[in-house]
């Protein structure tokens, strides 16, 4: 008898599982190398610089996102946050990350090649390279980035 009310249990629950995972897996298979990816100017919330290039997804709609961000010796991104949970794997260089609303080089943690951060919605952090660094990011779309200081969203500047 409870085997056969686990059987009846069980089996919506696996339907609804698999179903759940059918709405979020790809539409399509991706091979890409590294030389053919197409690198541009990064969106305007960040500064001028660095360069952009979009593996997968669409950064202005909603989904699943994997982007590079190449970044010279000496930049950074100023204190911001998220509206979803950023995923970043430093790739090539040294990116330095530190938690809060000011940006303070004595507080980040150095990530060397191969090191991986995860910096959950809403908190707010920083980023800065003194060596140069390229990163990868998996995000869910909208990409959105919010300034704790708003003078210090580079889309801002460009406006006045």
């Amino acid at each position: 008898m409870n085997a056969k009310l686990l059987r009846l249990t069980a089996l919506p629950c696996l339907a609804l599982a698999v179903a759940a995972a059918a709405d979020t897996a790809p539409e399509h298979h991706l091979l890409a190398s590294g030389a053919a990816l197409k690198w541009g100017a990064p969106p305007p919330m960040l500064a001028a610089g660095a360069k952009f290039a979009v593996l997968d997804g669409d950064p202005a709609a909603k989904g699943n996102v994997t982007a590079r961000l190449m970044m010279p010796a000496g930049y950074s991104i100023a204190p911001h946050w998220h509206p979803t949970d950023e995923h970043v794997t430093v790739l090539a260089g040294t990116l330095s990350v530190g938690m809060g609303d000011t940006l303070d080089k004595t507080h980040a943690t150095t990530l060397k090649t191969g090191g991986y951060a995860v910096v959950p919605a809403n908190i707010h952090h920083y980023a800065f390279t003194r060596t140069g660094a390229t990163i990868q990011l998996h995000l869910q779309g909208p990409f959105g980035l919010t300034y704790v200081n708003p003078a210090d969203d580079p889309s801002q500047s460009a406006k006045k």
